[in-house]
């Protein structure tokens, strides 16, 4: 009886040991831990995990490689994860790849995901921090959601009533259903079409005008274009100024004669002042004026008398012959 005792508490203990051991099976099996083969350790940082969970899986371009080990509080502001990933993975990831927290479905666990880069860089090794992206915060995705739908609720309460409004509008479906607006609108487009062909006419000639302009044609285009043209522009320009400079040297000096007349004048100085103003010498040149005129009388008196005379008579009379044969023809 002892035997058999010992018998079964070996049975037991032996069926204990294996089912204990099945259940570690399948513990690791369900957490895909790669527990019979050789594993990598990697890591990375982020200020918020989302929820994320020792055990949740690791996938790298949607391939489940490994699993989350653990989660440590590096500081108030950052937490680490740790991630067991297969051995033979560490020759496709590069340590500039970029890990990101995201959820295995829609509402499903958590997973880490890694996703390579376009830059080359070295190969993965044991404990390598890999940086992170920040992940989507769900709360702030709904209190996003919820405004949004807010939003959308008010505009659709406002589309409701301009809906209704436009409904209850007679004159407005009254324009509606008038038949002569089309045919206005048609006339209105094609003046507004000819309107575009004249304003395209105008234009042409406007860019012909120009061209022309350019080529140094016409008045305008020799003004602007013609260097020798110019040119005799500015010769004229120096020499208008230079004329210039000239009547105003003439007018200084105009006034400079003036201003010497005014001063003889106010002075009593000259031959002006003594002509104008000095009595003597008018009455001077009033005698000799006087006299001048009785010479010239005395002179013609004494021609005459010549033109009578037997000595000169006949002189006279030829000049006098002379000149009229010459007014006549």
């Amino acid at each position: 009886m002892t035997k058999d005792f010992l018998n079964n508490i070996k049975l037991g203990v032996f069926i204990l040991a294996s089912l204990s051991f099945l259940i570690l099976l399948f513990y690791m099996i369900g957490k895909n831990r790669n527990f019979f083969g050789s594993n990598i350790k990697l890591k990375s940082r982020f200020e918020n995990v989302q929820g994320l969970k020792s055990g949740n899986n690791v996938r790298y371009a949607g391939i489940d490689i490994g699993t989350v080990e653990k989660i440590e509080v590096v500081n108030d502001t950052v937490l680490e994860v740790e991630m067991i990933i297969e051995n033979k993975m560490k020759k496709f990831i590069r340590n500039n790849s970029i890990v990101s927290i995201g959820t295995d479905g829609l509402v499903g666990n958590k997973v880490v995901n890694i996703t390579s880069t376009k830059q080359n860089a070295p190969l993965i090794k044991e404990n390598d921090i890999l940086s992170s992206r920040r992940p989507v915060d769900t709360d702030e995705m709904l209190r996003t959601f919820s405004k949004t739908n807010n939003d959308i609720s008010l505009i659709a309460k406002n589309l409701k009533k301009t809906t209704s409004d436009i409904n209850k509008s007679s004159g407005l479906w009254k324009l509606l259903n008038d038949n002569a607006i089309p045919e206005s609108i048609h006339s209105s487009l094609s003046n507004l079409h000819t309107a575009s062909e004249q304003i395209n006419k105008i234009i042409k000639n406007t860019n012909s005008i120009v061209d022309h302009i350019k080529s140094g044609n016409g008045p305008i285009g020799t003004v602007l274009y013609d260097t020798a043209f110019t040119q005799s522009i500015k010769n004229t320009l120096r020499d208008i100024n230079k004329l210039s400079n000239s009547a105003i040297t003439l007018s200084n000096e105009a006034k400079a004669t003036v201003d010497n007349i005014n001063d003889q004048l106010m002075n009593g100085k000259g031959t002006i002042n003594k002509l104008l103003k000095d009595s003597i010498t008018a009455e001077n040149i009033n005698i000799s004026i006087q006299n001048i005129k009785k010479g010239s009388d005395g002179f013609n008196l004494n021609m005459e008398a010549l033109k009578h005379s037997l000595l000169f008579r006949r002189y006279f009379k030829k000049i006098e012959k002379e000149n009229k044969c010459k007014s006549e023809n």
